[in-house]
């Protein structure tokens, strides 16, 4: 999909149609007013309060004819420069541009654009003549609070993009499209993996029964793994107090991205936004010899952040998250061997997965930025050079971003390309030198001295919530065989002569450990096969006369219009296997 924000001229050309779009809404709707109408990734938006008038679908289609008919006028577009009681005088009777030209820091060049009987306040560029902007198409619209507060009047906002030519217009839209399709939150209701209520609160998403499944078998799968490593679980509460948090640094420098804190009783608590000062507890409970190193405490950990509600999508980006966390705590001499089996780990995840698109960003601290990192140089440096060595190392491929690392250490992120949108991070692994010597976690050496030891945070999945989003997005919902909340749907052709070894069949399966359904419903055939495809079942059997007298099983996968025939007991290995192997 273009970057329309990284293209001079794309995005000139979407400042100069939202001005477009604004002189259209004018003409139609002479009252209107105007907010602001910037360029944005996916091409630009305009707030605009029209009165007690609401905007609807056949509006768009409206505003677009308009916008055509001012285009083919081809009126140039000129630029004005003016002084602030020039525009405090030409706007008088805006109340949006009032404010906007009082906020202007002194000395602002104040300008605006004409195209014929529109004159709107803006910083520009434009392009020359509205002529220019002809391959242009009105997307939706939202309501949309002025300045983002809630206590403010709702705007409407009409959400738009433009292009040089048809083509790329039309590509955009067909990306628009599979964007939807492949959109995580319509696919999470139209599977019933999760919803949402406002009784809850925005960005708690509810995890249904199909969804639960998904999310089980992703835990299931990630502790067997780490289980193989050696990692430990545990759990711990989801709440701390404010003194645990102070304790860490977290108080200092993550404060705004957690909920307030609670009195009970004498103590103050707070929803715990991540799991670190509690494993650094659990480490801290028994002495530990150098011959205990490593030592790998995971949890799959509930923790809760603060987001802005507009940030809120879907399980994507939420309040309320489960974390695939974990800590290892190591000996300075064993960083490097450590990190390498956290990124063997990753590694492997991502093949099963069949993730290929995929880079690795090394996070460093900004080292001018004393506010937010912990100020010691040797620490930092020593740190930024262990995981630099290991990466040089292992031979891959990374970049370095300077002040992205946390608070306490550096990190490496995985950033992953989805199918559709930008890309995500997933993985992580941190280096932390400072958490150990906060919580005074010490382990004797061969020598027989205290030493503190070295962490290292890691993350596989990320979280469960972000993950499962990416997955849905990936398969449009198919999933894979073992993840599927349904792995195979049961139909018989008849209900009066197949319904019998139809139930026989089913419950064989859900004996054998098979999530199956029976749809023993009223329906057609026809309809049942269709809402099979629809519900993404990754096997549907279809037993009719010919499976009844052979004892045979006919099943087609998710899709596909073929039809394969086998027995009772080839049917129940080959499902066998694929869960067994995961992939």
């Amino acid at each position: 999909m273009k970057k329309i924000l990284e293209d001079e001229k794309l995005s000139m050309m979407n400042h100069s149609c939202a001005h477009l779009m604004a002189q259209a809404v004018k003409h139609l709707y002479p009252n209107a007013l105007f907010w602001v109408g910037p360029v944005i990734e996916e091409g630009f938006y305009y707030d605009i309060d029209l009165g007690d008038e609401a905007i609807k679908e056949e509006d768009l289609i409206k505003i677009e004819k308009e916008m055509k008919k001012i285009s083919k006028d081809g009126k140039r577009i000129y630029r004005e420069e003016i002084s602030k009681e020039e525009a405090l005088e030409k706007f008088k009777n805006d109340p949006y541009k009032i404010d906007l030209i009082n906020n202007f820091a002194e000395g602002t060049i104040i300008s605006c654009y004409t195209q014929g009987d529109f004159t709107d306040l803006c910083r520009g560029p434009h392009v020359d003549t509205v002529k220019e902007l002809k391959f242009f198409k009105l997307l939706k619209f939202s309501g949309a609070y002025w300045k983002g507060d809630a206590k403010n009047r709702m705007l409407q906002r009409i959400y738009g993009v433009c292009f040089e030519n048809e083509e790329d217009l039309n590509e955009y839209l067909k990306e628009l499209e599979e964007a939807k399709e492949r959109d995580h939150r319509k696919i999470g209701k139209d599977l019933n993996i999760f919803m949402s209520h406002n009784l809850v609160g925005k960005g708690m998403p509810l995890w249904l029964p199909n969804g639960a499944i998904v999310r089980k078998n992703l835990e299931n799968y990630i502790y067997e793994k780490e289980q193989k490593l050696g990692y430990q679980h545990v759990y711990t509460p989801c709440v701390g107090t404010v003194d645990l948090y102070k304790t860490s640094g977290h108080w200092d420098h993550y404060k705004e991205n957690m909920f307030p804190s609670m009195k009970v009783d004498e103590e103050e608590f707070v929803l715990r936004p991540m799991n670190c000062p509690h494993h650094m507890l659990v480490y801290g409970n028994e002495l530990h010899s150098y011959r205990d190193l490593p030592i790998r405490i995971g949890e799959f950990a509930t923790d809760f952040r603060y987001e802005a509600s507009g940030a809120v999508k879907g399980l994507e980006r939420v309040r309320c998250m489960c974390q695939n966390d974990a800590h290892l705590f190591v000996r300075p001499d064993q960083i490097g061997e450590e990190f390498k089996k956290v990124v063997a780990l990753i590694l492997d995840v991502y093949n099963d997965f069949g993730l290929k698109n995929y880079k690795f960003r090394l996070s460093l601290r900004d080292p001018q930025d004393k506010e937010k990192y912990f100020d010691d140089d040797q620490m930092w440096n020593e740190a930024e050079n262990k995981l630099r060595e290991v990466l040089n190392e292992f031979g891959l491929d990374y970049y370095e971003a300077i002040g992205e690392a946390a608070f306490y250490g550096p990190k490496l992120d995985v950033e992953v390309k989805p199918a559709v949108g930008p890309e995500v991070t997933l993985s992580t692994c941190q280096l932390d030198f400072l958490l150990p010597r906060r919580f005074e976690l010490s382990y004797i050496d061969k020598d027989g001295n205290k030493q503190v030891p070295v962490v290292l945070h890691r993350a596989i999945f990320g979280t469960f919530d972000r993950f499962t989003a990416f997955i849905l997005e990936e398969t449009k919902g198919a999933l894979p065989v073992w993840l599927s909340p349904i792995q195979v749907n049961v139909i018989p052709v008849n209900n009066e002569y197949h319904l019998e070894y139809a139930q026989e069949i089913y419950e064989k399966l859900g004996a054998a450990g098979f999530r199956v359904k029976l749809d023993d419903r009223n329906e057609k055939l026809g309809y049942k096969l269709r809402e099979s495809i629809i519900n993404k079942n990754p096997y549907t059997l279809i037993l009719g006369q010919n499976e009844v007298d052979d004892k045979t099983i006919s099943y087609r996968l998710n899709n596909e219009q073929d039809t394969h025939t086998m027995s009772q007991e080839e049917f129940i290995d080959m499902l066998e296997d694929q869960i067994k192997a995961r992939k």
